[in-house]
């Protein structure tokens, strides 16, 4: 049974009631966890705001640093089994689970040795006056975690939010927290003291709707659907609580004729199928110049139709969605793509060890796909490509824009004026240029606009978010 994390220890549910831990890969419960509700969430803001005001407060920003590298050598030594409790809890092949616990060590190092860089300024002003800035943590920041990258996200939103002095209460997804309990109970092991990190388990409507409520939470980081985000921000804003939101892409793979295409496909291909295609910033959309569809479209389906879904621990290319519903809704894509007449280029294959009871989808690409089309439009989160032509820059850079999404693009081109052109015209948090996702970036700044969401998190500038900026103006005569 899977406890809440509170002040360090395990903590029942103040219900008493518990919900189960389904294995995407066999649809089978194998465990339980609490189902927290409102007197959870403000048992855990007690004790992060005891903390604040009493340990962790009294921390130096080196100290704080000290702390996060200690827990990111621990997680190193434990990352096998940290690997293997995510894979389970969220059906990710072996090379991606291990990889997302790799990538938790490397944030927690990153924001280790960035807390006591974070510095103020002074200010040239009047005769007679010294002005100066310098930032301060907000307080107890609430952090609502997904269930595509529970590990990446914890580390990328509580990493930065710690390193600036904050502590911090976690809501993960019901569907996939185990892995982030242990990683509670670790910092517990390497010295973070009690209230510094507290984590509550269950429900959106019930857990994520009092943290988003509760008077003690002084900031929200939240990442997830728009229309989850926009309840979020409107249940923060009656108490003016600023908010970073990452609300999720339609990712946009533009593809001009001079592009290297063997160095492109790889990248495309990895784009849709990471994770299953459960990934905010996925390449969804596949852009190609006319005089390049054809022939591109060609070696693409021959690599989709090399690419297998299985059993996690088989570390094939794909493991199941996360859930039934998340395969109900891209069998809903795909039976509208067949009612339509859209053309399927190629389709992978689901293995036949794979039981009959998970969530697997074989990847698809689409082509011809209108680009109004609820396919080209919305976000699948699944494995599902769909391409389209466009004839010259301008076009592009419309089909690019034309969906209510900002977070990712990438541009194939080996032309130097194009590729800065591109990047200043597309319209999102993140541009690559003849890559994409360049290793994962724990030091990039990620972030979207529009549908996609405000606020950045990784790099140096989720601290500046974590912080909140004080003016003081000294006059000395």
């Amino acid at each position: 049974m899977a406890l809440h994390f509170i002040n360090n220890r395990g903590v029942r549910s103040a219900s008493g009631q518990t919900l189960p831990v389904t294995d995407p890969a066999t649809g089978q419960a194998y465990d339980t966890l609490e189902r927290g509700n409102a007197a959870d969430l403000d048992a855990a803001v007690r004790a992060a705001r005891e903390c604040l005001a009493g340990p962790w407060g009294k921390l130096s920003a080196a100290e704080r640093g000290r702390l996060l590298f200690r827990l990111a050598d621990k997680v190193a030594q434990h990352a096998d089994e940290l690997a293997a409790i995510e894979q389970r809890d969220c059906g990710k092949p072996t090379k991606q689970a291990r990889a997302d616990a790799l990538a938790l060590v490397r944030y927690f190092e990153f924001y280790g040795g960035a807390g006591d860089k974070l510095h103020g300024h002074t200010i040239p002003y009047l005769d007679g006056y010294s002005v100066l800035t310098w930032r301060e943590p907000h307080g107890v920041t609430g952090h609502v975690i997904p269930w595509n990258y529970p590990m990446q996200i914890f580390g990328r939103s509580v990493g930065g939010a710690l390193a600036a002095g904050n502590v911090c209460v976690v809501k993960p997804s019901e569907d996939a927290c185990l892995s982030l309990l242990r990683v509670a109970e670790l910092a517990a092991e390497v010295g973070f003291p009690a209230g510094a990190i507290n984590i509550v388990t269950g429900y959106g409507h019930e857990v994520g709707d009092a943290l988003a409520r509760h008077p003690g939470i002084d900031h929200i980081s939240f990442t997830g659907s728009p229309r989850v985000g926009t309840l979020i921000q409107q249940a923060a804003a009656e108490r003016h609580c600023p908010v970073t939101l990452e609300l999720g892409g339609k990712g946009p793979q533009i593809v001009f004729d001079d592009a290297d295409v063997d160095a492109a496909i790889p990248f495309i291909v990895n784009a849709i199928v990471q994770n299953s295609g459960q990934t905010c910033s996925a390449g969804s959309r596949l852009l190609v110049q006319r005089g390049l569809y054809e022939p591109l479209l060609q070696r693409l389906g021959e690599a989709f139709r090399g690419l297998r879904a299985g059993p996690p621990a088989a570390d094939l290319d794909l493991g199941p969605l996360i859930r039934q519903t998340q395969l109900e809704r891209v069998r809903g894509f795909l039976d509208e793509v067949c009612r339509d007449g859209l053309p399927i280029v190629a389709q992978g294959q689901v293995v036949a060890e794979a039981s009959e009871h998970g969530y697997y989808a074989a990847p698809t690409l689409v082509r011809d796909v209108p680009p109004q089309h609820r396919l080209a439009q919305e976000e699948v989160f699944g494995p599902v490509l769909a391409a389209m032509p466009f004839d010259g820059e301008d076009e592009a850079v419309r089909l690019a824009n034309g969906t209510a999404f900002g977070l990712v693009a990438g541009v194939w081109t080996r032309d130097g004026g194009r590729q800065l052109r591109m990047a200043r015209r597309v319209k999102a948090g993140q541009v690559f240029i003849n890559n994409y996702g360049a290793g994962g970036g724990v030091e990039l700044p990620f972030g979207g606009v529009r549908s996609s969401g405000h606020g950045r998190e990784k790099g140096f500038e989720a601290l500046l978010g974590f912080t909140t900026l004080k003016t003081v103006a000294i006059r000395h005569g």
